[in-house]
This record gives structure tokens, sequence and C-alpha cells, in this order.
């Protein structure tokens, strides 16, 4: 916890009411109203008002998944759950359905327990917006570590027999486990905001605009509940990632003290840690850009992580897309064992300025033997980018 609930009364004034469940918005009498936890009725009336209501973790409503053992990984609360679980059962075997950025998280933590691991997913690729030769080395990493992959695996149930727990597909085929953690992704916790009329946008998201203000503008919304633009295409897009919640929530702040703040919006960076591994990506993929009325051109390069004389050089791969009509950068996705995480920034700063592959290229960046080589990989993919769009 950053801050306990008396911090906020004690040293800021602010009337914090934990355990009360806002049910509802009523916009032409301006007022929230629910129940406490007590079951006790309450309203209060609002000029302005915040909605950061976050995500929910995707459960499918599938038979077995409400079964003690089945877990989900949002909370502090849910980590808890987890960890005693893990202390109070013998958990031998993990079975964890997904394979994105919590999934991949959680095969860390789970093997570094000892506990045998198997990752399922209804679809083919295991992470497909990373290029096939990038996927592939996350593939290899998660093998290196005795994580199991089932691809084009669907569940139909989960069954418990004992104290055990079984994912069933469709066809019968079955992944046995102690305990099976869901992470599919999340949604946006939207229903007020939807109950009360507001308009939403990609995903369900409530939709506001660059100062994060609703359709109704006595009304904000900010953090995962709420869209944003994305800088490089100009749309609508639900990224729900930590820095634009927490940016988002202080510019609703500055504009409840009368400071006008206007968001220039997002790229998508984010990075993942699995094992030895950093898998890093910014802006957008080729199939994004062309989605979004692009003309991409994509290379993808194999540099050194070190100058190549260095002890404990690793490979590090560049993926990046840029347009051929304007030349300008569109993204860039890396993976490596050292070098991603940080580097992936100085795209997304390009991505922000609107650079063009050839001015990103020009980029005056550092160089020491122990961080990277004379030429740094982004910019060894820029050169190569550049070629493939003539």
């Amino acid at each position: 916890m950053v801050r306990t609930a008396d911090v906020f009364r004690k040293k800021s004034g602010i009337d914090v009411r934990t355990e009360h469940q806002v049910e509802h918005i009523d916009l032409s009498e301006g007022l929230v109203s629910g129940q406490t936890r007590e079951g006790k009725r309450f309203e209060l009336p609002f000029d302005r008002l915040l909605i950061a209501t976050g995500a929910d973790p995707i459960v499918p409503a599938r038979p077995g998944f409400d079964l003690p053992g089945v877990m989900v990984v949002k909370t502090l609360d849910d980590a808890q759950a987890i960890k005693e679980r893990i202390t109070s059962h013998p958990v031998k075997r993990a079975v964890i359905l997904g394979m994105g950025y919590i999934a991949m998280e959680m095969a860390e933590a789970l093997r570094e327990r000892g506990i045998e691991v198997a990752m399922a997913k209804p679809r083919a690729r295991l992470l497909p917006w990373l290029p096939e030769e990038l996927a592939q080395r996350v593939g290899e990493e998660l093998a290196a570590h005795q994580v199991a992959r089932h691809t084009d695996f669907s569940v139909d149930h989960i069954e418990e027999r004992g104290n055990h727990l079984a994912a069933v597909s469709a066809s019968g085929d079955r992944l046995e486990a102690d305990l099976v953690v869901v992470a599919i992704g999340v949604t946006p916790n939207s229903r007020l905001a939807r109950d009360a009329g507001l308009a939403l946008g990609p995903s369900d998201a409530i939709a506001v605009d660059r100062q994060m203000r609703t359709s109704d503008d006595r009304i904000y919304a900010a953090g995962d509940c709420a869209d944003a633009f994305h800088v490089v295409t100009g749309g609508r897009v639900w990224i729900p990632l930590a820095l634009r919640a927490n940016r988002a929530g202080w510019a609703v702040a500055d504009h409840l003290c009368g400071r006008e703040v206007s968001l220039q919006g997002v790229v998508g960076s984010a990075v993942f840690k699995v094992f030895d591994l950093e898998v890093a990506r910014t802006g957008l993929t080729a199939a994004e850009a062309a989605e979004a009325g692009f003309d991409p051109a994509t290379v993808t390069i194999k540099a050194s992580s070190k100058a190549h004389a260095m002890p404990g050089a690793s490979p590090i791969l560049v993926h990046m897309v840029g347009d051929r009509r304007s030349g300008r950068l569109l993204g860039a996705q890396m993976v490596g064992r050292e070098g991603a995480a940080h580097r992936i920034n100085t795209a997304a700063v390009a991505l922000h300025a609107a650079m063009t592959v050839a001015q990103f290229c020009e980029s005056d960046l550092a160089y020491a033997p122990p961080f990277g080589p004379t030429w740094d990989p982004l910019l060894v993919a820029a050169n190569q980018l550049i070629k493939a769009m003539k």
C-alpha cells in the first residue's frame, strides 16, 4: 500500500469512505447513491465527479470458474489469496489461462516456488502483437524454464476432484492442476458510467476528451476505466497501463483546482519481464498500422546489447515499423536479456515527437562499450527500415 485511508483523512483532510459501494449516478440531480457494507443506504451530492473505477479481470461464465483454487490476479487481495492457497494446500502443478503480460509474470513467480506450470490459450500465436521471430524467442525462454505451453486450447469448463482441479477443453483434453490462475485480460469497469448514460469508447471504456471530461462536462473519468487518444493515429484507444492512469488522475486534480491541462495521449509503451528476458513495445504493429490507414514497412534486426568484445554481451532483437508514404516512425518491439526495457523509451519519445525514421536515424544516442555498440540497435534498425521503405 502506498498510502492508507487514514493518511488521506488526517494529512490531506479528505473525507475517505471505504466500504461504500456506489450503485447509481443521477445526472439530473447531481447525486451518487449506494449502500455500505452493512447495507445502509447513502446519497452524496456533487458539483464535479471523478469516476476512477479501474478495470475488472475477465472471468468466463463457464462451469467451474468459481471453484476454490481458481484465482484471478488483479488486486492486492488477489495476490494474497494466491499466496494463502499455496501455503494452505500442497500446490505442485498450476495452470495459467492466458499468455499475456500478467500470465508471463505469474509463470515466473510460480516457477520460482518450484511449482510445475502449464499455460493455455485458445489462439495459436504466443504473443500475437510480436513478430514471429521475437515471439519465438519468448517461447524459447519459457521452454528453458520448463513452462509448458498449450496453444489452440480453449477451456470449456474446470472440474474439481478432491483437492485437485482440471481445465478441460471442448474436445475433452485435460490439464491437471492444484491451482488455476485466470489471466486472460481485463475489461473497463464502466457500468456506472454506462447506466448513467455517459458515452463509451473502445472496449466500452468511458469516453473522455484530452481534459479527461466525459460526455457530461461535470464528470471526469481517469484510470483503467477510461479511454485515451493514440498519439500516432489520433484515434481513441483503450490501453490500460499504469503511467497513463496516474497522469490522468493528476490532470483531473489540476482541472478541479482551476488549471487547464490537455493530455497528448498514449503510444502504448509497455514492457514486461519473463525470467531473464525483457519484452517491450511502443507504437503500432504492422497490422495495427495497416488498419489505421498507413502503408507500413518493417524490418527485424539482431544486434548486441553491448559492444561485442564486452563480457556479458547478449543478442537483442529489434522490430521496427515505418510508413512508406510519410516516412514516419510508427512503432517498435524489442526482446533481449538486457537493454530492451529502457531502449524502448527512446522510440516512444520519437513517436511523441512524430519523427520520421530518417530523423530518428540521426539521433545522437550515447555510446560506451558496457552499454551498447557504437551503432545502437535502434539506429541499426532505423537504417535498415529506411531501405525497406524505398
